[in-house]
């Protein structure tokens, strides 16, 4: 995929073709300007002056695979009725950035052909009028495209854009069902393919027993190799040692692992620790593996967290930092500042890494399997989320707190797990009050990669409820927020 975002520039023939030329020409340099600050290319079309054309062009970015959205400049005022069909056939994210071609105004210098030729100021006016009453889903950024600002606040809606257009096509495999009685966990699947576009489908784990014991010893042996190369393997598992065929097992559960998701299509995947099958081990090092090569992923069945996974890791190609399956597992209440301890038995994605993870095998006293073989490391310190889906019956909700990963206290010398700390914002207290009240699940995501803007942007396109929990969080207000959530998506229907 050749990942675009589409730049139309709003005008209309009543200016001439000498000032439309202008219009042009301007309206590319910006583009340029702001082209090499994202993430992804911005690909520049003509000035359109004509309701047709509008719709033509809008027609022609929902078919194109490669075309992620469109960012939208009225340079010039375009009365804003020629828009009405473009926008109600745009099925792509739109942001609305309202900016001009000059930074400063040549104050000395201005005649009326410059307030003809630079109208964006009542130019985006009107065309924002029209997006407010035909109820368009946009994003609107002001400013200047050399203010670092703007920069940063367009980058992250592209990056939404890639993960959205990951998510509405992500097909995913569920080996085994949810873990039996626990409810957050569940879903409407139906609802989640329509609002979001993820295909959920069961396979059975027989089938992927036998993947898993297909797979050649020169496979296992090329693949254990890479693993003693690439990370600080513990001596009883390497060759020669004495639990060196669970490492081998490990290897034949990622390359059995690999070949399913490879047939079916799937960038994401659950499984649930009670129904394994035929496998000896609990999927852990494999998992890891897949995680940090992309996949998304989330345990006990749980297909809401891992389907956002893979669209969080997509977004945040190329960034610093990194995104992983995450569960709030204990809390230090003091003394100090408090902290939550995260983990997932053996499931946390190696990109969050510290450093370079070290293999270990352990009992894990759950599942009634044998030792898995899993890697064991800590967080690296930085800013970050958390985030989770839960559905709430008529509609999902996104909840997503803002966290500051840091190092543990003291060691763990004696926590067989990959793990990270963390202190929520405002505060544990506050933090831990909001979460519950608005029912956020126990499995997350958490990423030290994207920022908040990203995830909002997400939830605009899926018109999903977001809440989010920062520095400024206080319970009551906050319970006041999910009322009005509650009222406004039950009284705004498909809206």
């Amino acid at each position: 995929m050749r990942a675009q975002v589409w730049f139309l520039t709003g005008s209309q023939g009543l200016y001439g073709d000498e000032t439309l030329a202008q219009v042009a020409q301007q309206s590319q340099e910006i583009a340029k300007e702001l082209g090499a600050a994202l993430p992804v290319e911005l690909a520049w079309k003509p000035v359109l002056t004509s309701s047709e054309g509008i719709h033509r062009v809008m027609l022609a970015a929902n078919a194109d695979p490669d075309c992620l959205g469109v960012i939208a400049w009225m340079h010039t005022f375009s009365p804003a009725r020629m828009w009405i069909h473009g926008l109600d056939a745009l099925a792509k994210p739109l942001l609305h950035l309202h900016t001009q071609a000059n930074q400063a105004l040549p104050w000395s210098t201005i005649d009326m052909d410059f307030m003809n030729l630079n109208q964006a100021a009542h130019g985006d006016r009107e065309f924002g009028y029209i997006q407010a009453r035909l109820g368009v889903v946009r994003k609107v950024v002001a400013g200047h495209v050399a203010n670092t600002d703007v920069q940063r606040k367009i980058a992250a809606w592209s990056r939404a854009a890639k993960g959205w257009a990951e998510i509405r096509s992500l097909k995913l495999a569920r080996f085994g069902d949810t873990m039996r009685d626990v409810a957050v966990t569940e879903g409407d699947r139906t609802e989640a393919q329509w609002r979001w576009g993820v295909t959920v489908n069961g396979y059975a784990v027989t089938d992927l027993a036998e993947a898993v014991h297909a797979s050649l010893d020169t496979e296992v042996d090329r693949l254990v190799a890479e693993y003693e190369e690439r990370y600080d393997v513990d001596a009883p598992l390497r060759r020669g040692g004495e639990r060196h065929e669970s490492l081998r097992y490990g290897a034949r559960i990622e390359l059995g692992l690999r070949a399913m998701l490879e047939h079916t299509g799937a960038k994401a995947f659950t499984s649930n620790f009670e129904d394994l099958g035929a496998l000896r081990q609990l999927p852990g090092l494999a998992v890891q593996r897949l995680m940090a090569d992309g996949y998304g992923f989330a345990g006990e069945g749980d297909w809401k967290t891992a389907a956002l996974l893979r669209t969080l890791k997509v977004a945040a190609e190329g960034l610093p930092g990194g995104t992983s399956f995450m569960e709030d597992y204990t809390y230090h209440l003091g003394p100090g500042t408090p902290k939550i301890l995260g983990a997932h038995m053996l499931e946390v994605c190696p990109t969050i890494a510290a450093a370079t993870p070290r293999i270990e095998i352990h009992p894990l006293g759950i599942g009634g399997r044998e030792d898995p073989v899993r890697m064991v490391f800590d967080t690296a310190p930085g800013a970050g989320f958390v985030v989770g889906m839960s559905d709430m019956g008529d509609r999902f909700r996104l909840v997503l707190n803002e966290i500051d990963v840091v190092p543990a206290d003291e060691p763990l010398p004696n926590l067989p797990v990959a793990r990270a700390v963390w202190e929520p914002r405002p505060d544990l207290a506050t933090s831990a009050e909001a979460w519950i009240t608005a029912g956020g699940p126990h499995h997350t995501v958490l990423s030290t990669a994207l920022t908040t803007d990203e995830v909002a942007d997400l939830a605009e396109f899926a018109r999903t409820e977001l809440v989010v929990i920062d520095a400024d969080t206080q319970v009551r207000r906050f319970q006041q927020e999910l009322r009005w959530n509650q009222a406004y998506f039950r009284l705004a229907g498909g809206l």
